[in-house]
């Protein structure tokens, strides 16, 4: 058997696939988001973050949203999944290993923003920012292709939940 027809071994990966919930928070014809800072300038994303070992989806939402946006939240229905594998996108150069599932739930504010409430923001993190909608092809969001289904679809109800490995 020459070496191309050779099967090649199962490889359990060191690094695990990393949950992740995020909310989509509309008021008003704005998006709430997380506004970060890296070498290319501003960008931003939804509010959340990596779920840890026994909390649930929605605990975590809740607490990323806390310590990111400091408000409290009322999680709904889960609206979007997106899979992220670095190695097939742009930044590709700084980061080939991470796998990272993405659970976005549509969300509510039960108790307003409060920037100065914020208990852990992640490193990038430079602020809490409503983004009008009609606008957001002018930032820099990920993922980009929310910036054509929330204008597309205002109301919040896709036509699909799983978008597959997205920038």
């Amino acid at each position: 058997m020459n070496k191309s027809n050779k099967a090649q071994p199962f490889v359990i990966s060191k690094k695990p696939i990393r949950n992740s919930a995020k909310a989509l928070i509309v008021e008003a014809g704005r998006l709430l988001t997380t506004r970060n800072r890296d070498l290319f300038g501003d960008f931003y994303l939804l509010p959340g973050g990596g779920q840890q070992h026994g909390e649930t989806l929605d605990q975590a939402l809740k607490r990323e949203c806390l310590e990111e946006t400091g408000a409290e939240i009322e999680v709904g229905n889960l609206a979007l999944i997106r899979e992220y594998l670095s190695a097939n996108h742009q930044f590709a150069e700084f980061d080939k290993t991470i796998h990272q599932v993405e659970f976005m739930f549509v969300c509510k504010l039960n108790t307003p923003v409060l920037t100065h409430s914020i208990t852990e923001a992640d490193s990038m993190q430079t602020g809490v920012e409503w983004l009008e909608i009609s606008r957001l092809h002018e930032f820099r969001l990920y993922p980009a292709i929310l910036i054509e289904m929330l204008q597309k679809t205002p109301n919040l109800k896709f036509d699909r939940v799983y978008l597959g490995d997205i920038n």
